[in-house]
Formats: structure tokens, C-alpha cells, sequence
């Protein structure tokens, strides 16, 4: 891959999603020396990952010899305030903001910013620490089609990538593609205990949970089929997952209508925290 980087790339923040974005990046061809980190302590395993291919790293924001092309910001929410200012001080005209940080509006790092500073919000999820995340952006009026090809390049580095344009979607985005993991696991996690339930060995049933909920994943993952028709081809009239499937997709209370309220609870609380 090749990305349209005219200049260096500033990470700041290199924890779980930040290094696993980094890892991505030199895995499609991104030079090490274009890459300058800012984060007081990384984790040992990102640390090491730094160390191996020489990237520069600083404990905080300071002004480069030249503006960086794109600042990524994936730092915790709770120092995002105290960190923007010195991030603000190392950008130029041309640079970019891309950030990961769940719940932050483009308005509240337009605030840190001069006027017609480009700035591309992104939510992403915790399977890019595989390279199957699913990021969705938006971007301000000021980033152009040359920041978002920009921000689509870095972010496809670690899964797909998709855009709305209007900001106010990313609440309903984040409730289901960014805390969406939380509920397949949470699948598993009952599936297995319904195993138990039934007789199971504990191992074998957790066993049983994990490979059912993987591996049907990585089948819809990679079957031209939509999910509605994958779980009819699984469903024989009269038959035991058909007796199953007459419970969890009951009229009210079954898990179509649980999902929906779920998702709903999930949005309304991202409105909230964003301050909407």
C-alpha cells in the first residue's frame, strides 16, 4: 500500500489501538522514519515494537523542524484536554487531525486549532488489533478529498473503513459497530453458559461458544450472502436450531427487539457524553 503521506506522521498516544495502528502501517510499507510517536510510557509490547524499528519517540507534544502531514490522536479521553494544546502547537496549515478518541466532536478539537484546520473523526473498534476493524469517519468542511484518501489509507491499515457525513450518525455508529464486539462476546459468554446448563463440561462448553461464534463470523466475513440468508441456509423447518430460532427472535422480547433497544441505549448515551 501506499500512502499519500507528504511529510511525517505524529502518533500520539501508542496503547493497545495506537500500536496495533503502528504495526499496520510498517506491515503496508510506511517507513519508520516518517513516524514520530508522542507517549510517555507505551506498553512494553509497543515499546519493544518502537525499539525494533528505530521510531522516534517523545514523552511530550514539542514543536518538529517542520509540520507533521497528519497528527493521529488515540490518547485516553481523560488527558485528551490536557495533551490537544501541545498537538496544536506542533501543527502547521496543511496539517491533518485524524482522531480515534471515542466521543470527542470535531468542534472540540476545532476549539485547539487555527480556523480551517482539517480534522477527520474516526471510530474504530477493538478488532483492528487484528486487522479486521471496522473505523467509520467524518470529516469538517476544511479536509479535503487529498486529508480523507489520507485518513482512508492509515485506517484501512488495521480493517475496513466507511464515511458518513453527517457527524451527529457517529453516535448510532459507535453504538454499533465501536461497542458491537462487547455484544458478540457477550453471545458467547451466554451461549456458553447455556451450554453448561444443558449438561456440558464447562471447558468443552466454552470451547464450543468460542469456535461457533468465531468461525460463523469469518464465514460471514468472506460468504457473498447476507446474514439473513446464512442463518436460513442453518435453518431446517421443524428442526432443533428452527425450535431455538422461535425464541430468541420472538415478537417483543426476543433478541432483534433487545438489540434495537440496546443500540438506542447505546446512542443516546454517546449524546450525552459528547454533550448533545
Amino acid at each position: 500500500m501506499t500512502f499519500p503521506l507528504n511529510g511525517t506522521l505524529v502518533l500520539a498516544g501508542a496503547g493497545k489501538m495506537g500500536g496495533a495502528m503502528i504495526a499496520g502501517w510498517l506491515a503496508r510499507g510506511l517507513s519508520p522514519q516518517h513516524v514520530t510517536v508522542v507517549d510517555p510510557a507505551p506498553p512494553p509490547e509497543v515499546a519493544a515494537l518502537l525499539a525494533r524499528h528505530a521510531i522516534a519517540i517523545m514523552g511530550e507534544a514539542k514543536p518538529l523542524p517542520s509540520p507533521p502531514a497528519v497528527i493521529v490522536v488515540a490518547v485516553k479521553p481523560q488527558i485528551m484536554e490536557a495533551v490537544l494544546p501541545g498537538l496544536a502547537r506542533m501543527a502547521g496549515p496543511e496539517t491533518l487531525l485524524l482522531s480515534i478518541a471515542a466521543g470527542r466532536t470535531i468542534a472540540s478539537f476545532e476549539h485547539h486549532l487555527p480556523p480551517g484546520a482539517a480534522v477527520v473523526r474516526a471510530m474504530p473498534n477493538t478488532p483492528a488489533a487484528i486487522g479486521r476493524g471496522m473505523t467509520v469517519c467524518v470529516a469538517n468542511t476544511a479536509a479535503g478529498e487529498p486529508q480523507r484518501a489520507l485518513a482512508t489509507a492509515l485506517l484501512t491499515a488495521v480493517g475496513e473503513v466507511g464515511w458518513v457525513e453527517d457527524e451527529a450518525l457517529m453516535d448510532a455508529v459507535t453504538a454499533v459497530s465501536g461497542s458491537g464486539p462487547a455484544y458478540v462476546f457477550l453471545l458467547a459468554e451466554a451461549l456458553a453458559a447455556a451450554g453448561r446448563a444443558q449438561g456440558l463440561d464447562a471447558a468443552l462448553a466454552d470451547r464450543l461458544a468460542r469456535a461457533t461464534v468465531s468461525g460463523s463470523g469469518e464465514l460471514l466475513h468472506q460468504s457473498q450472502d447476507d446474514a439473513a440468508q446464512l442463518r436460513r441456509n442453518v435453518t431446517s423447518p421443524g428442526g432443533t436450531t428452527a425450535a431455538a430460532l422461535g425464541v430468541l427472535m420472538r415478537e417483543g422480547d426476543g433478541l432483534p427487539s433487545l438489540l434495537a433497544e440496546a443500540v438506542a441505549a447505546a446512542t443516546k448515551r454517546g449524546r450525552e457524553l459528547a454533550g448533545g
